[in-house]
């Protein structure tokens, strides 16, 4: 799809070897932390039994509310497929509410909006709430669009059936008049991926088209809590309050009209954005700082604990971190959540001795990594060469999976989407000459991934992106090797900095002790990189992974308009 960037935004928004800006955060003066993050000193004889993350997810506490489940209320779904079935399945068992946010829905998903007409048939207590994206939901109008698609739904089950399309402050003035479609989604987007059946939510990177349900590679996780089914509600619920409401009309050719905000009393983003995101701070913001109820009373982390921390990146919104210097101590008060909280994570491998050889695994269908991270990642990297039995190869410890151009989804494509994978090569190339100066050549390896070719018989492209991080094998009290992955992120961030500025993202960090759940996650990874290649600077290098003089000249124009394609 065109929206996570037409070529160029990946350009502009990953150069590893840019010097990232310094992201560790020493202390915070928010009133929204949790009471485990404690400044009792804790004896020695304490501290030696308390598990590897305990240390961790205290300062995690500070930052985002934590929910403590048991491990077997986290499924992993593993393919598109199954998560198509899972999607149907979910819809027309639910009995009181579904929620939907995602970038789009696929203007000939007739079936899907087909399963959602039937269960509303079916229970009249059902409520469906559904957001989308604006400018990505009216691309194709006034021909057959998302928002067509849906409209019909509203007509036909009035107040039962809600469809808000979120619309950035970013693009106004000038460029929303003269910025053509598409090329206007570089501007900032609705990107959560949340989908909520009664006391479950599933999150995703995946979109709600036919692709991802055949042929487009993402990573599915359901957590059946009521809590954070909840939690992530209010966040649906909160970005659809501030958003354009979908309404039926017989003036308009595609037969629907989107309403301003105004029309509750808010700020439009289009004509008063400053005033639009004033509000959307004062109304989100507390939404995702949120205590949860199990920061009431402090909870250390340990064998027996699974933790999981929603994330939401909204700086587009909610402003950049601010802070304050006082008396040789940096006070920073972060707003979104993610990008703050996977800083603490790669901070913490990179300084904490009994983390420092841990092994982590990242991967993003667009690899334009933001500086910030690409530096952490490599911060957080061992020092000393490791290997890692995988399969009958012994491999480095650390692993970044993307895709290959052969299962980029804009490979072969006309105009400017055709010079991403060109892009996505250059980007690799510059990351991989990231690794060697940091001399940690011995440690880090980058993978392609491909299943044959895209618009061929059997291709796939592929969309997924997380991290994993396992911990050293001798701090496992049960066994020689640890059983998998403890630390997860999943969600719908690219971890690009038009992911950490722009757009709307959300997810979550798990953290867990349970060796069923490492063995999942295990899974998970293996389940990914069964397609993925090593891939050196020199294959790189090769003639048909050349970079065009267009891919720059378009990287320049876009720079100096301000958005992010």
């Amino acid at each position: 799809m065109f929206t996570r960037g037409a070529a160029t935004k990946a350009l502009r928004y990953c150069n590893c070897a840019k010097t990232a800006r310094s992201s560790t955060i020493r202390t915070t003066s928010r009133r929204h932390v949790s009471s485990t993050a404690s400044s009792v000193p804790v004896p020695s004889s304490v501290a030696a039994k308390a598990h590897p993350w305990a240390g961790v997810t205290t300062q995690i506490d500070q930052v985002a509310p934590r929910f403590e489940i048991d491990a077997s209320q986290i499924e992993i779904v593993d393919s598109p497929t199954a998560f198509y079935t899972t999607l149907k399945d979910k819809i027309k068992k639910a009995q009181k509410r579904i929620y939907l946010s995602t970038l789009y829905i696929g203007k000939t998903e007739n079936e899907l909006i087909d399963t959602i007409r039937d269960a509303l048939q079916a229970n009249p207590n059902l409520q469906v709430a559904i957001l989308t994206d604006y400018l990505r939901g009216t691309r194709e109008d006034p021909n057959p669009s998302c928002a067509s698609l849906l409209v019909p739904l509203v007509a036909e089950f009035g107040g039962r059936v809600k469809v808000r399309m979120y619309h950035t402050p970013n693009l106004n003035g000038w460029k929303k008049e003269y910025m053509p479609k598409r090329i206007n989604e570089g501007w900032g987007l609705q990107h959560m991926k949340l989908y909520g059946f009664d006391d479950e939510i599933m999150l995703s990177g995946a979109n709600l088209s036919d692709d991802y349900f055949t042929n487009r590679l993402d990573r599915y996780h359901i957590f059946k809590s009521k809590e954070l089914a909840d939690f992530y509600h209010d966040i649906h619920d909160g970005v659809s309050e501030i958003s354009y409401n979908l309404v039926p009309s017989d003036e308009h050719t595609a037969g629907f009209e989107l309403q301003s905000p105004m029309h509750r009393g808010i700020p439009d983003p289009v004509f008063h954005p400053q005033r639009f995101k004033r509000h959307a701070k004062q109304l989100l913001e507390p939404l995702i700082r949120v205590r949860a109820r199990q920061k009431i009373v402090p909870l250390e982390f340990d064998e027996d604990k699974t933790f999981v921390y929603p994330l939401a990146q909204f700086d587009i919104l909610l402003g950049q971190p601010t802070a304050k210097s006082f008396m040789n101590y940096e006070f920073r008060n972060p707003t979104s959540t993610e990008k703050p909280v996977l800083t603490k994570l790669l901070a913490a491998l990179a300084k904490d001795d009994a983390l420092r050889n841990a092994r982590w695994t990242f991967t993003a269908g667009y690899f334009n990594i933001d500086p910030d991270i690409c530096a952490g990642l490599l911060e957080a990297t061992p020092a000393s060469k490791q290997l890692v039995q995988k399969g009958n190869n012994l491999e480095k410890a650390c692993t970044v999976i993307t895709a290959s151009p052969w299962a980029n989804g804009f490979y072969g494509s006309s105009g400017i989407s055709g010079m991403l994978p060109a892009a996505y090569t250059l980007l690799s190339r510059r990351f991989l000459r990231q690794v060697a100066k940091a001399g940690k050549e011995d440690a880090v390896q980058l993978k392609e991934w491909r299943k044959g070719t895209v618009g061929q018989p059997g291709g796939f492209t592929y969309h997924a992106k997380g991290i994993w991080i396992t911990l050293p094998s001798q701090m496992n009290t049960q066994s020689e090797e640890e059983a998998g992955p403890s630390v997860t992120l999943v969600g719908s961030s690219n971890y690009t900095k038009r992911s950490y500025s722009l757009d709307l993202e959300v997810g979550a960090l798990v953290v867990t002790a349970d060796e069923e759940l490492k063995r999942k996650l295990k899974a998970e990874v293996e389940w990914l990189e069964k397609d993925a290649t090593v891939t050196t600077q020199d294959d790189l290098m090769k003639v048909e992974r050349r970079v065009g003089a267009r891919v720059r000249a378009a990287l320049w124009l876009v720079e100096r308009l301000g958005g992010a394609l």
